[in-house]
């Protein structure tokens, strides 16, 4: 057995680590509150990767086709909209990872949740590239459940 130990150091970051930090946690913040559009900081020409074998996994090669193939659809179905309770967030250089969990209500009053893992990468405050990871099963479910 491998035992693996690192010792207790408070985090240093960079000037634009610490920004996009900011950026996302602030992001995540105003959707809990109820008062922001994550979404809003997608970069136009962004790519956003949904990872497995669900019918929604594929690569998504602009804000416009995301919104319009998952986050629009995906919110009709819902009565009580996603709520983000956020575990915690990384960095390291441009790439912030936000893991998260969400809960929802749909359309038929049974809930949506899912845990959610984001690799988001940045530029000029925007995200460009994400790749993420959420449950498949939960997602493909609710989509082809609620008409």
């Amino acid at each position: 057995m491998i035992i693996f130990s690192t010792p207790a150091v408070a985090q240093e970051y960079s000037k634009e680590e610490a920004s996009n930090k900011e950026i996302i946690s602030r992001a995540f913040q105003a959707w809990y509150d109820g008062n922001g559009n994550f979404f809003d900081l997608l970069a136009e020409d962004m790519h956003w990767e949904i990872t497995g074998s669900s019918p929604y996994s594929k690569v998504y090669r602009s804000k416009q086709e995301f919104l319009d193939k998952v986050i629009i659809p995906l919110n009709n179905k819902l009565k009580v909209k996603i709520k983000p309770t956020v575990r915690n967030i990384f960095v390291d250089k441009d790439m912030v990872i936000a893991l998260w969990d969400g809960e929802a209500i749909a359309l038929d009053n049974r809930p949506y949740r899912s845990s959610y893992s984001w690799y988001m990468k940045m530029r000029n405050g925007k995200i460009m590239d994400v790749v993420a990871f959420l449950d498949g099963i939960e997602f493909t479910d609710i989509m082809k459940r609620i008409k």
